[in-house]
């Protein structure tokens, strides 16, 4: 009989444990999928993953409307990527905290005093930018205007002093040969494969600063047979570059056919791309 009851006890524990482990696996809560969603989105919040969060935000929204937590991370994006704006913004790089501010105003667009003071800074960086640009222009044309005059002074006076020379002198002497000067560039590098020219005055529709850039970019052009390449924000903005550009290449040579072409980039700061022809 204790035989039989010490024989029977291995076989007793291991039935005993194998409920108490059955019973564990049955009291496991069930996983809450959504608890898990929003946990790897604090993450990507925590770890500024801002695009991963915002595409884990939109399936949230998607999955579980109506909850409130939704509104609170919606914010929380935002100001994230306002955060990441005004970073950019120190930095001077104008397109990245544009690009922050659209994501930002996108998720709150009933709160646009929440993006009121980035767009501001935004606005005013940009026209800084812009004005300096125009100022260096301006200054360019000016320096170029005086080189020329510098030089047609410098013609008249030896024109001058050989005409004085001829009158002094009996000896009829052979003329000089002419001495052919380098062409000034006005805003080009003439060494350069190419050259950037940035038309900010575009996005402030200042007509009058264009016209007087577009003057010394056409006398670059005909000087030193440029190809043009027209980039701007809009296809509209084209033709009307395009057009003043001709006008005044024509007007300097009427022979000359200039090649134009366009490439629209929205989030680059309207320019010119000149490339002189090599001989």
């Amino acid at each position: 009989m204790k035989s039989f009851v010490f024989r029977g006890l291995p076989l007793f524990l291991v039935l005993l444990l194998a409920g108490c482990q059955s019973s564990q696996q049955q009291s496991l809560p069930p996983v809450d999928e959504l608890v898990v969603a929003f946990r790897q989105l604090d993450l990507s919040l925590a770890e500024e993953r801002l695009d991963e969060a915002s595409r884990q935000l939109g399936v949230l929204q998607q999955q579980a409307r109506g909850d409130t937590r939704l509104e609170q991370y919606q914010r929380q994006l935002a100001e994230a990527y306002m955060e990441q704006g005004r970073e950019a913004l120190q930095q001077g790089d104008l397109d990245r905290a544009a690009q922050a501010l659209g994501h930002a105003r996108s998720l709150m667009p009933q709160a646009p005093a929440l993006s009121h003071d980035l767009n501001q800074a935004i606005d005013s960086a940009r026209a800084a930018r812009q004005a300096a640009a125009a100022q260096q222009v301006r200054e360019a044309a000016a320096r170029a205007d005086a080189e020329r005059e510098a030089q047609l002074r410098q013609q008249r006076a030896a024109s001058e002093r050989q005409a004085s020379a001829s009158v002094a002198s009996p000896v009829v002497s052979q003329p000089a040969p002419a001495v052919q000067s380098t062409p000034k560039a006005r805003v080009i590098d003439p060494n350069a494969a190419s050259s950037a020219v940035a038309m900010p005055m575009l996005d402030n529709q200042d007509n009058e600063n264009l016209r007087r850039l577009l003057d010394s970019v056409a006398a670059d052009v005909v000087t030193f047979r440029c190809a043009v390449r027209i980039e701007v924000r809009e296809a509209k903005d084209y033709p009307w570059v395009a057009a003043l550009l001709s006008a005044r290449i024509k007007k300097l040579d009427p022979s000359f056919r200039p090649q134009l072409s366009q490439k629209i980039a929205p989030q680059q700061t309207p320019r010119l791309l000149l490339s002189p022809q090599r001989s």
